[in-house]
């Protein structure tokens, strides 16, 4: 099920560094941290729907590949960002 844009806009205002700030690192991970969240409660429910399947891996690729350029540019607000959102790393 997407996002209502109530949902979208309560995330992007937590995690925004600035006002307006919709396409920092960590706000595009927590938006995807939140579908992958949606999508994992979907696929437990509907074991053999492997169209979500497939689409959880690739969003799973997604957050990885952002995360570790944060890391890469930031460790302090990689840190934070993980912590926040209550990944293991």
């Amino acid at each position: 099920m997407p996002f209502t844009s109530e949902e979208k806009a309560r995330i992007i205002e937590q995690h925004a560094q600035k006002p307006g700030d919709t396409g920092s690192t960590e706000v595009q991970v927590a938006l995807l941290t939140e579908r992958i969240n949606r999508l994992s409660a979907h696929l437990t429910t509907n074991k053999k729907d492997m169209s979500a399947k497939r689409g959880l891996l690739m969003l799973v690729g997604q957050r990885k590949r952002l995360l570790r350029y944060l890391e890469r540019k930031d460790e302090a607000r990689y840190k934070a960002l993980i912590e926040k959102l209550g990944l293991r790393k």
